[in-house]
């Protein structure tokens, strides 16, 4: 595994006078079925989280390892999402900036500034910074991203006990083959997000 680089973007942060700068991200904006979920760290200045980078460049076991080091090491985690229905009533887009609002607003300690992935700030009380590929960049982005996928890809496991026959423990929701043939046969349930599915 490629070793990550992480910008500095924390330090500078900290050197303006903000003192509890936490990293954002989400899960699940791409699946056709699920919450999107969010989370928000917060790292102290000193922390051993090997191998962390972007969830999707970790596999599963290094995500379940980093995420028991991200909860054991951080000065602060939450973890947060919005609903199918909301997904449904407001787009993906907006559902996603609400999660990792939601995320934010629980962290205890609050932050002071808020450093996101991607390309649109959340509607927070605290100022930020949006961050393309931050998930990547940024080290507590990064930790935002393991603690936002271990969570949704938990709970789309569970979600295969209530509704069998789907996949959804094994693609998490995602529009793969298997889970195309799974709706042809059972068609769709409450968890789908009926706007991205076509058949």
């Amino acid at each position: 595994m490629v070793v990550c680089e992480f910008e500095p973007l924390e330090k500078e942060c900290r050197a303006q006078g903000y003192q509890l700068i936490c990293g954002v991200d989400e899960a699940g904006r791409g699946p056709i079925a699920g919450d999107v979920y969010a989370a928000a760290v917060i790292l102290g200045d000193t922390y051993d989280l090997p191998n962390l980078n972007d969830s999707k460049k970790c596999s599963a076991k290094q995500r379940d390892v980093l995420e028991k080091l991200i909860k054991e090491q951080a000065a602060a985690w939450s973890v947060a999402l919005a609903t199918v229905e909301e997904i449904e009533q407001i787009n993906i887009l907006r559902a996603s900036l609400l999660a990792m609002k939601r995320a934010v607003e629980a962290l205890r300690p609050p932050a002071d500034y808020a450093l996101v992935d991607g390309n649109f700030l959340p509607a927070l009380q605290i100022p930020g910074k949006a961050a393309v590929k931050g998930d990547a960049r940024i080290a507590s982005v990064a930790a935002a991203s393991i603690l936002a996928k271990t969570a949704r890809d938990r709970a789309m496991a569970a979600l295969e006990e209530e509704y069998p026959g789907y996949g959804f423990a094994q693609h998490k929701g995602y529009g793969t083959k298997a889970h195309y043939e799974a709706l042809q046969k059972l068609e769709p349930c409450a968890i789908h997000r009926m706007s991205f599915i076509h058949i």
